[in-house]
């Protein structure tokens, strides 16, 4: 896989540095592998480091902006006057013309005197100064650099969801296959050429194929090494069922299609309670975003019209109420429904 520019420039920067220490973390190499992300141990660090550098470099300029003695935001806020004193100035200053000193001048905004003892500046908040500190200088460096960090990891995983998902068709296939006679290479290269069917699975199979043809090595351990390559548990079975079905002088035929009917039988029990879940949405839908609101629209209009000292109700309450807490009701739902469909999308 091609470097990108980005990863060549960081490459360039720490990569050397980062070499021995890197390709140490064993872990990470895991991941790396088993998330098919295509760079060394010692490229991946240094855009994750590099990249962290940068975005705290990225806030610490965010935060000169604003705590910048004389040019920053916080200063130049400070500046300005504050508008909601005007008044009282100008009252002050029709019933103590006397006390005015004009020689200190006037507000070209707002037309009143320096020397009214109520003339202010505008004050920006303090907690807003902590809150910035914390968010630009802790949070968000810290946080990117958590992310960032966690990035094999996250790919791993990701590819193992995806395996799982794919795994008890690709089964079906290789069971398909062994039953017509086929070899596991030709197997495997068939998986390898379907990628818009079998998704991350033809990958796996692409890298078992490439050990057998290009590289030279044995079916076993080409096999063995998919082990070691495998992102999800039962991408791990799978292969390490055949290493011991081969070694052992076991049917292949046999332990594709004893596979292939226990992935189904797993894959039909994910979609059950999948299916129960969304009746249960369905069901909490009907009750909260449905009936709910039609009792307490009648409460709300009732309350409304006998409303006491008791129990006060105004306009504007209902009107909240009926066009922005029922329609987020629905939206908060549909999201839900979105997010749990998500997970199954193939």
């Amino acid at each position: 896989m091609e470097l990108t520019a980005w990863q060549k420039i960081c490459h360039r920067i720490l990569g050397r540095f980062l070499k021995k220490r890197a390709r140490k973390d064993k872990d990470l190499s895991d991941d790396l592998v088993k998330g098919a992300v295509g760079v060394m141990p010692e490229v991946f660090v240094a855009q994750v480091i590099v990249t962290a550098i940068s975005v705290f470099l990225i806030c610490a300029a965010i935060l000169a902006a604003f705590f910048a003695p004389e040019v920053g935001f916080i200063d130049y806020y400070e500046s300005l006057e504050d508008a909601s004193v005007a008044e009282e100035c100008q009252i002050w200053e029709y019933w103590n013309q006397d006390l005015v000193d004009e020689s200190l001048g006037r507000s070209p905004e707002y037309g009143m005197s320096y020397s009214c003892p109520y003339f202010s500046y505008l004050e920006f908040p303090p907690v807003l100064k902590v809150v910035l500190i914390a968010v630009l200088g802790v949070l968000i460096p810290y946080g990117s650099f958590q992310y960032f960090k966690g990035g094999a990891t996250r790919m791993r995983k990701m590819r193992g969801v995806k395996l799982e998902k794919y795994l008890p068709y690709a089964a079906s296939f290789t069971a398909a296959m062994s039953a017509a006679n086929a070899t596991p290479q030709k197997i495997f290269k068939s998986l390898a050429l379907n990628g818009e069917i079998y998704g991350e699975i033809s990958y796996d199979a692409s890298m078992i194929y490439r050990d057998i043809t290009l590289l030279g090595y044995d079916l076993i351990t080409a096999m063995s090494m998919s082990v070691d390559r495998a992102a999800s548990t039962w991408m791990t079975e799978f292969f390490q069922g055949m290493v011991g079905t081969l070694t052992s002088g076991g049917s292949l035929k046999i332990y594709f299609l004893n596979r292939a009917e226990h992935y189904m039988r797993e894959n039909r029990t994910r979609l059950q309670d999948f299916l129960e879940s969304l009746s249960m949405l369905a069901e909490s839908y009907v009750v909260v975003a449905v009936a709910m609101p039609l009792f307490l629209i009648v409460m709300l209009v009732i309350m409304f019209w006998v409303s006491g000292k008791g129990a006060q109700m105004s306009e504007g309450v209902l009107y909240a109420v009926v066009m922005l807490v029922l329609p987020l009701i629905h939206v908060a739902f549909c999201g839900l429904v979105w997010l749990s469909s998500q997970e199954q999308k193939m």
